[in-house]
């Protein structure tokens, strides 16, 4: 009789967490994504400084325009970004997981162990910085996660778990859609990172032609809405954060993502609101039941 009542004590205790939990990200105000949105913006202390990355945005065209597909910047968007600030340990972290992806959907992406690795350390160096803590700690007060360990395990399932764009093949993860960009149908989709714009215009693969949004920030991380040809593909509008560091674009999307799943989530940085819209891949979950991130990007005009 008593291991039935301990039983059946355990599964009371067991539903009531499952509840707490499910109610808990509910419980997370608007209010309560400004402020901590805020405080992750003012604790990005790896973003860039005026000395350390200057671009030249150039043209402005009108959100109506977006779809001619005109080269209308002569020079690159990106004039300098200092090596001191490449070498900072997160963006170290991101540009060597840039180059482990076949852009086109439908190729089956592998994944070796040392490719692994550098997901594993890229998580582990941006969630160990003071704005990768203070997310963790959020979540962690709302019920969200036990520990770090459990945070970062899951960030890496929602990220860079594999799922299928095309063909019932294992072509895609959010990571690779947002911060690398791939090819569907023969347009550009996702590619919402600046340091792979930065990196693919170095390399001669990127043309950048226009912009048709400029935040209202003055100071790093602003964002951007581009034009651009990437290696013989267009992409109409792509938005970015512009200046920003590794940590702080994971944890931006990480945070509305959590929080507001497939929803337009609204930030708050220096000041500014700021739309950010997530999407979930629903053909295909992880765990018991959870969606991978299947988009996410600064909503521009």
């Amino acid at each position: 009789m008593m291991k039935v009542i301990v039983i059946l004590f355990l599964t009371l205790i067991s539903q009531g967490c499952g509840d707490s939990l499910e109610f808990s990200l509910a419980s997370v105000t608007d209010a309560e994504i400004k402020s901590l949105s805020e405080t992750l913006y003012k604790l990005d202390s790896n973003r860039a400084t005026a000395s350390e990355l200057v671009i030249e945005p150039q043209t402005l065209i009108s959100s109506s325009a977006t779809g001619s597909a005109n080269d209308l910047s002569s020079r690159p968007l990106f004039k300098q970004v200092s090596s001191t600030l490449l070498s900072k340990p997160t963006y170290k972290a991101l540009l060597n997981l840039l180059d482990n992806y076949k852009r086109m959907t439908g190729e089956v992406e592998d994944v070796p162990s040392q490719e692994v690795q550098e997901q594993d350390t890229f998580l582990q160096q941006t969630m160990n910085t003071a704005l990768g803590k203070e997310l963790y700690n959020f979540l962690h007060s709302k019920g969200a996660y036990s520990s770090q360990s459990e945070f970062i395990q899951d960030l890496k399932m929602m990220w860079f778990g594999l799922y299928s764009r095309s063909d019932g093949k294992l072509d895609s993860s959010g990571f690779e859609h947002i911060f690398v960009g791939e090819v569907k149908s023969g347009k550009v989709s996702g590619f919402h990172n600046w340091l792979q714009f930065y990196q693919s215009e170095k390399q001669g693969l990127l043309n950048y032609y226009s912009h048709s949004y400029d935040g209202p920030w003055t100071t790093y991380p602003d964002v951007l809405g581009m034009q651009f040809n990437w290696n013989g593909y267009y992409k109409e509008v792509g938005s970015a954060f512009i200046g920003c560091s590794p940590e702080f674009d994971l944890a931006i999307y990480s945070l509305c993502y959590i929080t507001r799943p497939g929803k337009r989530c609204y930030v708050s940085l220096g000041g500014q609101s700021l739309g950010i819209q997530t999407y979930t891949w629903d053909k295909s979950s992880y765990g018991d039941g959870k969606k991978y991130i299947g988009s996410g990007y600064p909503a521009t005009p």
